[in-house]
């Protein structure tokens, strides 16, 4: 890892704090997120191999457990005890590099710097999903993100 991958993580006092806090709000942001804008982008195909499965993603340096599932019409926040079909985990910043395109899942995952427990074909599957979705309207965001990160990282302890 390299001195600005470090920089783009969550600081370990924030991230304590954030796994403290409940998980359910920041799952209900990324559904919203996922119905109203980066749902048209989904193959029908894929949307219906996730239909009753729940799908965990883990944000190692944030302390997040973002829990979803999808009913056929829609992306619902699920209550992060419970059981997921597929958990993804991996930090901030290398789940904003998959969103940016400037990293390829396989080379996190070989990396061991992105993990994949439960069922690995559901896995596969929501990597596609997210491989066709046209992220480039949230460029400009997950970049000051990143920039917000490096800043914060210079004002608060080291873990």
């Amino acid at each position: 890892m390299n001195a600005g991958d470090r920089q783009s993580r969550i600081p370990w006092p924030l991230g304590t704090l954030l796994a403290r806090l409940p998980q359910t709000p920041p799952s209900a942001a990324l559904a919203t997120a996922l119905n109203f804008g980066l749902k048209r982008g989904l193959e029908p195909e894929a949307l219906e191999r996730l239909s009753g499965r729940i799908v965990r993603l883990v944000v190692r340096d944030a302390g997040l457990r973002l829990t979803l599932s999808f009913d056929g019409r829609y992306f619902r926040a699920r209550p992060s005890a419970a059981r997921a079909d597929v958990t993804i985990t991996a930090s901030t910043h290398d789940f904003a590099l998959l969103a940016l395109r400037r990293e390829d899942p396989d080379t996190l995952f070989f990396a061991r710097r992105l993990t994949m427990e439960g069922d690995t074909e559901l896995g596969l599957v929501v990597r596609n999903m997210l491989d066709a979705v046209d992220t480039s309207m949230l460029t400009e965001r997950i970049e000051r993100g990143l920039a917000f990160l490096r800043r914060l990282r210079a004002h608060l302890p080291s873990h």
